[in-house]
């Protein structure tokens, strides 16, 4: 009995200290293209318009392609995020740390990330639309993992979550940055 109680112990210990590395090395990464980015000259500051409508979506001017063969893949255009997910995965897509570096750097800079989930038509609608859900909810818990406040991180349910496109596009979760 002790020596299952000292097993389950170690395995604890060894699976918290893992997931604390994960952790910190995803934390390092934002921090290395955050501060890169901070280095980096950027274009002159655009001015500022005087009556700017009170729910707006930021402009990202970067687009971001990272693809993994397996059909995981984030994109980061216009000011929306997308992560894309592969079948019956709520796995982020490895390479993630630059789009979740920029939704942090547009919450940090006042703005709230809106997080809808997803999915395509294969499959039972039931099972597709909790899938959808898991996906927006990793999403929303790496963000707050990764220190957003999690009222700056509203996870919102689509009127229609079965996405748009080919079902690689539709299986996605969006993040929307709003003033």
């Amino acid at each position: 009995m002790s020596a299952t109680t000292d097993d389950e112990s170690q395995q604890n210990f060894i699976l918290a200290f893992v997931l604390g590395l994960i952790a910190f090395v995803i934390a390092l990464v934002i921090g290395i293209v955050l501060y890169t980015r901070g280095q980096a000259p950027g274009p002159a500051a655009a001015p500022v318009a005087a009556a700017a409508p009170v729910t707006t979506l930021a402009v990202v001017t970067e687009t971001v392609t990272v693809v993994i063969p397996d059909g995981a893949s984030i994109r980061v255009v216009g000011g929306i995020v997308n992560f894309y997910f592969a079948t019956a995965s709520a796995d982020l897509a490895p390479g993630a740390a630059e789009a979740l570096a920029a939704v942090i750097k547009g919450v940090e800079g006042g703005r709230k990330a809106v997080v809808s989930g997803f999915h395509d038509t294969t499959g039972d609608p039931a099972i597709n639309e909790a899938l959808a859900k898991k996906r927006a909810e990793t999403v929303r818990d790496v963000l707050t993992g990764l220190g957003v406040p999690a009222d700056k991180v509203d996870l919102q349910k689509p009127a229609v979550t079965t996405g748009s496109g080919n079902n690689a596009e539709a299986r996605r979760v969006e993040v929307k940055l709003l003033d």
